[in-house]
């Protein structure tokens, strides 16, 4: 059986880099940045105040901001708390589909991630210590908390609607999957039904639904993302549109204005680095 996550990943990969590890004492402010965050907690008490209203962290806790916000701390100004940080750099920008799909903020209890526990040991005596190649092990260790937690939201039902979702559904998944699999595919309604084991007009509804928007809108945007993240890459427009399952260029060409509102040409040169 594919893996629903593993599919997800190996398309729109997510990396790490640690930029604390210690005490924040006081008020920390943190601006938007162009990245998302995730802070880990280990002890100690802190007030976040973030765009969505103030949240009281009382126990070691994780906090999730997937998309660049500002934010801050306020923490004891002797005793602090104790913090380690990363930036999370999610492949194609804020259309990462992962990205996109989290809620603005997530406060989880570290006890309450189902198998976390040794993994957030082996980080914590990592980020106390200093030994040799003790940032690319830290960076690691954050990536594995992440997927952890995307586990725990998708198995627990805490996504609220939208691609996450989706792939929480027994049912739904199998064609999500399948999308992400071999976006190339001529897939339509019917089979994608049909991979779902559900009829046409249960699965049209239950995927509207619970992703949000229609299959065929759904599969457009997925395949828009392929086809971005391929230009990034340098790839020709050609080699993309026979890759993401388009007839020609200018089918994709099409496609992708209507999706981006830029051509395929003038999107490359605005993401030039």
């Amino acid at each position: 059986m594919l893996d629903r996550l593993d599919t997800l990943l190996a398309h729109f990969s997510v990396s790490a880099r640690v930029f604390n590890t210690g005490a924040l004492c006081g008020i920390t402010e943190l601006d938007a940045g162009d990245s998302g965050r995730m802070h880990l907690i280990r002890a100690g008490e802190a007030d976040v105040h973030h765009p969505g209203g103030i949240e009281r962290v009382t126990r070691p806790s994780l906090l999730l901001f997937p998309r660049p916000v500002a934010y801050r701390f306020v923490t004891d100004p002797t005793c602090g708390a104790d913090f380690a940080c990363a930036r999370l750099h999610f492949s194609g920008g804020v259309t990462n589909p992962i990205a996109s799909a989290l809620p603005d903020f997530t406060c989880l209890a570290l006890d309450d991630i189902l198998g976390a526990g040794p993994v957030l040991d082996l980080l914590f005596d990592e980020a106390s210590n200093q030994h040799c190649g003790r940032q690319t092990v830290l960076d690691r260790l954050f990536e594995v908390v992440l997927v952890q937690v995307l586990r725990h939201l998708m198995e627990g039902g805490k996504t609220g609607a939208g691609m996450l979702t989706g792939l929480s559904h027994p049912r739904l998944r199998l064609a999500l999957v399948a999308m992400h699999e071999n976006p190339a595919h001529g897939w339509t309604l019917d089979t994608l039904a049909a991979r779902a084991g559900m009829s046409r007009s249960v699965f049209a509804n239950a995927f509207r639904d619970t992703v949000g928007c229609t299959p065929g809108a759904y599969l457009q945007r997925w395949r828009i993302g392929l086809a971005e993240l391929a230009l990034r890459r340098g790839r020709t427009l050609a080699l993309i549109a026979d890759e993401v399952g388009y007839g020609g260029e200018a089918a994709l060409s099409r496609a992708f204005k209507a999706q981006t509102g830029l051509s395929p040409r003038q999107w490359r040169e605005a993401h030039k680095r």
